[in-house]
């Protein structure tokens, strides 16, 4: 017996981006749109409605954003799937969707087919961020050649994005844990970030990770 698709709800204030997202989806059979929105509160009434695995949503919209979207349903639905889509895919807007309780962040230029692999992930594992995008991933690779981590840091790097601690991370790598804690102080340094937040972002922008394990 086959599984059961993926329900999607689409938030986009543009007619035809939801028209054409729809589109993309339906020539998926792992997924079905349940419903589409062109606003905060018409999203928030469709996924009451429909009670949906999986909500795409555009960052800027009429009466509000889609990390107001997110907030809400993270907090009511805990296991939903939540994608940001948008035009912008800095470090700032990326940390936003993340802090916000977002699944996946997916930048407009990426293909459709992009969007909905990126919402099946989200459905599947709706507490691991994905930062996702075939263009952006080729862009990234530049990046991540300049910014050189030891192997040891790089397993550092990857115990934190799966949210463990200095201390549970020196007890997975058999090390003490003043040890750990130089070594994110040197990925840190190297990463240019303050923090472990900061931290995941930027590696992920420049592909050292593609996703982050939320709390």
């Amino acid at each position: 017996m086959s599984e059961s698709p993926v329900r999607v709800v689409l938030v986009d204030d543009h007619d035809l981006i939801r028209q054409g997202l729809a589109a993309s989806f339906t020539l998926e059979p792992q997924t079905e749109v349940v419903g589409t929105a062109g606003s905060v509160a018409a999203a928030l009434e469709v996924c009451e409605e429909t009670r949906p695995d999986a909500v795409v949503t555009d960052l800027q919209l009429p009466d509000g954003t889609g990390l107001d979207i997110v907030r809400r349903l993270r907090k009511d639905h805990p296991d939903i799937g939540l994608v940001v889509l948008t035009m912008h895919s800095g470090d700032d807007q990326i940390f936003a969707a993340m802090e916000a309780g977002a699944s996946g962040f997916v930048g407009k230029d990426a293909p459709a087919t992009e969007v909905v692999r990126a919402t099946i992930h989200a459905a599947a594992s709706p507490k691991t961020f994905l930062s996702s995008g075939l263009a952006a991933a080729m862009m990234r690779r530049g990046a991540a050649e300049s910014t050189r981590l030891s192997d040891r840091e790089h397993e550092v790097l990857l115990l934190l994005a799966d949210g463990l601690g200095s201390g549970a991370i020196g007890q997975e790598l058999y090390m003490s844990e003043s040890t750990v804690k130089s070594h994110i102080g040197r990925i840190y340094q190297k990463l240019g970030a303050n923090n472990r937040a900061q931290a995941l972002v930027t590696a992920m922008r420049i592909g050292l990770l593609t996703s982050v394990r939320q709390a």
